[in-house]
C-alpha cells in the first residue's frame, strides 16, 4: 500500500498548532513502521526536509514539489497524478485536502473557531478557512480531530456522519526534567510570574487576561509579579500589544515571542500558575505541558478545555474579568495547600491519558483501512 502525506505544515522551522500536530503525527507513524509492514510512504513537501524530519528510507521517501504558492490547488494534485504507481490514499494533516484527485483522502481539522468567532479572523484567512475546509470536509473519507468537543462541532457544522469523524488526542512529549536557572536571566523574568502560552491572536483572549492581571496586582498588592506571554504574533494583535500600556503595566507584561521547546519546562515549572482564558480551543496543548510540570492551571470553562484539564483545572468564565481574577487568586493562594497539591497531582495523572504514540497508531490504522478499500 502506498500512503501519500502532505508534509507542508510539518516541515516548518517554528512549529505551533497544526505544525506541531503534523510533525508529531508523522514522527509517530514513522516509529511504528518496519520493513515488514508492507507500507510505502511518500511525503510531499514544497521545500527540502528539515533536519528533524524522520530519516528517509526506501519505504519513507520525500518528494519536493513546486513552490508553496497554489500548493493544495495545483502542485500537490499534479504530482499525485504524475507519480506512478498512484498512491492508494492521501493524508493531509491540515484543514485542506488536495483538489482534483480521485485518490481517497483523509484530513485533520483542529477546531472550528473560525465559524464560532469569525470576527476574530482576517477576511482573507476567514474566507480560506470557511470555503476550503467546507469543501475538504465534504470530500474526505475520514476526518481526524483533536478533541471530543471538536468532533461534535464538526459533525454539526458539516453534517458529517459520526463514523467519519475520529478523535486522535494530541500527546505530551516535553522533557520536564530540564531546569536551567540561567533562563530567568536570559528572558528577563521576575522571580514571581504568571504564565500563558499561545499564538498572539484575539481567540486567546490575552487583552482580557492583561486586564485581569492588572486587577489582580492591584487587589493583591503583588507589584513585583510579572505576566509572561509566550507566543509568536498571529493576527489582529495590535489591541493585545497595546493593553499593557492601557493598564500601566508596560514593565510587568512580558511578550517573549517564540521560545524553543527545550526552554519551556523551566518557565512552566517556576510559574505561580498557568492561565489560558481562551474564548475557544480545539485542544490546548500548553495545558498538558503546564500540568506535567506541576504548574496549577487556570482555564476557560468552555470549548475543549474542561476535557483536557479534567479535575486539575481551575475554571473561569473567559468573558468575565472578575472570574479570571478569582481564578488567578485561587490558583496562587492554594498552590502550596493540601487542596492545591492534590490538584497538581491530578494534573500529572491527567497528562498520562494523552500520548502521540496513541494518536499516531490510531491515525495509521485508519489510513490502512481507508487505503485498503474497506473504509472509503
Amino acid at each position: 500500500m502506498i500512503i501519500a502525506i502532505d508534509g507542508y505544515e510539518a516541515n516548518v522551522d517554528k512549529r505551533v498548532g497544526v505544525g506541531r500536530y503534523a510533525h508529531e503525527i508523522l514522527r509517530g507513524i514513522y516509529s511504528q513502521v518496519t520493513d515488514q509492514t508492507g507500507l510505502q510512504f511518500r511525503i510531499y513537501l514544497p521545500s527540502k526536509p528539515k533536519n528533524d524530519m524522520p530519516k528517509e528510507t526506501y519505504w519513507w521517501q520525500y518528494r519536493v514539489v513546486g513552490p508553496r504558492r497554489f500548493w493544495t490547488w495545483f502542485w500537490l494534485p499534479l504530482r499525485l497524478f504524475i507519480d506512478l504507481p498512484r498512491a492508494d490514499i492521501v493524508f493531509s494533516p491540515t484543514h485542506y485536502i488536495p483538489r482534483f484527485t480521485g485518490i481517497p483522502k483523509v484530513m485533520s481539522i483542529m477546531d472550528l473557531s473560525y465559524l464560532t468567532y469569525p470576527q476574530l479572523f482576517r477576511k482573507k484567512d476567514l474566507h480560506q478557512l470557511t470555503q476550503w475546509t467546507a469543501y475538504s470536509a465534504a470530500n474526505a473519507a475520514r476526518i481526524f480531530t483533536i478533541s471530543e468537543f471538536s468532533r461534535h462541532a464538526i459533525i454539526e457544522a458539516y453534517h458529517a456522519d459520526k463514523d467519519r469523524v475520529i478523535v486522535t488526542h494530541p500527546g505530551f512529549s516535553m522533557n520536564t526534567s530540564m531546569d536551567d536557572q540561567n533562563l530567568r536571566t536570559k528572558y528577563k523574568i521576575s522571580t514571581s510570574y504568571i504564565l500563558s502560552v499561545g499564538t498572539i491572536q484575539p481567540r486567546k483572549n490575552y487583552a482580557m487576561l492583561i486586564e485581569a492581571f492588572a486587577k489582580y496586582v492591584k487587589q493583591s498588592g503583588k507589584t513585583s509579579t510579572d505576566l509572561v506571554i509566550v507566543g509568536k504574533k498571529g493576527w489582529l494583535y495590535d489591541k493585545i500589544l497595546k493593553a499593557p500600556k492601557l493598564f500601566e503595566l508596560e514593565e510587568r507584561v512580558k511578550f517573549l515571542s517564540y521560545i524553543p521547546d527545550k526552554d519551556l519546562p523551566y518557565l512552566y515549572k517556576h510559574a505561580e500558575c498557568f492561565c489560558l482564558p481562551s474564548l475557544y480551543e480545539g485542544f490546548g496543548l500548553p495545558v498538558l505541558e503546564a500540568m506535567a510540570a506541576g504548574c496549577p492551571v487556570v482555564v476557560s470553562n468552555s470549548s475543549s478545555l474542561p476535557e483536557i484539564a479534567g479535575k486539575a483545572g481551575i475554571y473561569v468564565d473567559p468573558q468575565d474579568v472578575d472570574s479570571i481574577v478569582h481564578g488567578l487568586e485561587k490558583a496562587i493562594r492554594e498552590k502550596d495547600t493540601k487542596e492545591g497539591k492534590k490538584r497538581i497531582e491530578q494534573g500529572k495523572e491527567q497528562v498520562k491519558k494523552f500520548t502521540w504514540e496513541k494518536a499516531a497508531k490510531k491515525t495509521l490504522d485508519i489510513l490502512r483501512e481507508v487505503g485498503g478499500g474497506t473504509g472509503g
